[in-house]
């Protein structure tokens, strides 16, 4: 990779507003759409559950070949930027389209704009990390600036949790009226991004390689054999399957075991303290390495997680500082881990003069969707196998409930480090060599 000029604070804010919305999405397409289509539309509670299912599931299968794409698009605007700017028309009709429906929409109407939705979100996403993977060569900047890309996602999702608390403040707490107004902020900041990109940035020339060859099959088969490449998406699957395990349980334990009538103020606070997680751990990776950084992040996530043992519901205190805590750390591991990834794709560059930033990027869409699928498919159960039962008002499987909240992410988080840290004299070399860094 040649030498590039650092960017500035600014700049990379700028460029950074597309992920607040692609960020604040998250929130609304999780916790509050389905609900919304199961009441306010009326539509039957299974299948809103399948239509969103098969959704995500489509997220996930497109984010390769989306990212794949992006890597061998050239057009006189770049690779990357005619994907965020055609996906992100795609996302912003879409979004009027499902957050704004027709009364009596069909989950036929539902399932079509969902699908168009989801994959102009991947289709502005997945390039965008990519190319800010590729603003930077430097072990520093690549942590800089995805610090300054999940600090933009953080806020998103902050923005997101504070509009229905201030609609409800205001006495228009309605359905219709909250649901809108999520997918309006999100589409106004969408604009704003797209703007910023189109006007302020322009992508580095890519030399024409035309004695290489690539297609999509060479592409899935170096990403089957680099063990690095595993070594960093595992490590990040686990990460997110800890997440997966206490968003999961998060409601229940909040409302059930310490007696909280709403869990969105604790939410809020955890995702305000979360806009600091990303540039305080892109710092602290600065002098200690990004390896050893990550080490020490998802440590740090064990811990809190494990002091959940000691809470009991006259703890409150105690929960809010671990809430506090989690918003402290909140992405740490992952910011890591995706700065990492692009030290990988410079390796495949140099060797094979083929671009894959895009489908090693992609990856971790792929690895965070299927690890929130197998969290919630293994947290609502176990908790069931405890004793827990979410239509009785007695304490029944309180203990156990509460047992999984703390030792489940805890696990989760535990194991990313093993994962990480887990290697013979090869795979040693293997991390150490793709991330630029010192073993931790």
């Amino acid at each position: 990779m040649t030498d590039q000029a650092r960017e500035s604070g600014p700049r990379l804010a700028a460029f950074s507003v597309t992920s607040i919305a692609t960020g604040g999405f998250n929130i609304p397409l999780q916790t509050y759409l389905p609900a919304f289509y199961a009441t306010a539309i009326g539509m039957d509670l299974a299948t809103v559950g399948l239509v969103f299912m098969i959704s995500r599931l489509w997220s996930a299968a497109a984010d390769p070949l989306i990212g794949w794409a992006s890597d061998h698009t050239r057009t006189k605007m770049g690779r990357r930027k005619p994907w965020i700017l055609g996906g992100g028309l795609l996302f912003l009709l879409s979004l009027f389209a499902v957050f704004s429906p027709p009364a009596g929409a069909s989950p036929l109407y539902l399932g079509g704009w969902l699908l168009l939705l989801c994959l102009g979100w991947t289709a502005t996403s997945t390039p965008l990390y990519a190319w800010g993977g590729e603003m930077a060569a430097s072990p520093v900047e690549r942590a800089r600036v995805q610090a300054y890309i999940q600090t933009g996602s953080s806020i998103g999702i902050f923005l997101v949790l504070v509009l229905p608390a201030l609609l409800d403040a205001m006495g228009r707490g309605n359905p219709e009226i909250r649901v809108g107004s999520m997918g309006a902020l999100v589409a106004a900041v969408l604009v704003v991004g797209m703007l910023l990109i189109a006007l302020l940035f322009r992508e580095p020339t890519v030399p024409a390689r035309p004695s290489v060859t690539v297609n999509w099959r060479q592409g899935m088969s170096a990403v089957l054999r680099d063990r690095a490449l595993w070594r960093i998406v595992a490590s990040d699957f686990f990460v997110a399957l800890g997440q997966g395990f206490r968003t999961a349980v998060f409601l229940f334990f909040v409302t059930r075991y310490m007696g909280m009538a709403s869990p969105a103020l604790l939410l809020m606070l955890q995702y305000a303290f979360g806009i600091l997680a990303a540039p305080l751990w892109a710092r602290i990776s600065y002098r200690f390495g990004r390896l050893r950084t990550l080490v020490m992040a998802e440590a740090v996530q064990v811990a809190i997680n494990l002091t959940v043992l000691l809470l009991t519901p006259d703890r409150m205190w105690l929960f809010v500082l671990l809430i506090v805590g989690q918003g402290l750390t909140q992405g740490s591991g992952n910011l890591m881990l995706r700065s990492m990834i692009y030290d990988v794709a410079d390796r495949h560059r140099e060797s094979s003069g083929i671009e894959r930033a895009g489908l090693f990027s992609s990856i971790f869409n792929v690895t965070t969707n299927a690890a929130y699928a197998v969290a919630v498919g293994i947290a609502l159960p176990v908790i069931g196998l405890l004793g827990f039962d979410p239509r009785s008002s007695g304490t029944e499987g309180l203990a156990g409930m509460h047992l999984f909240f703390a030792v489940g992410p805890a696990l989760g988080h535990a194991l990313s480090i093993v994962v990480i840290c887990w290697r013979g004299r090869e795979g040693r070399r293997s991390i150490t060599g793709a991330s630029g860094l010192p073993s931790a």
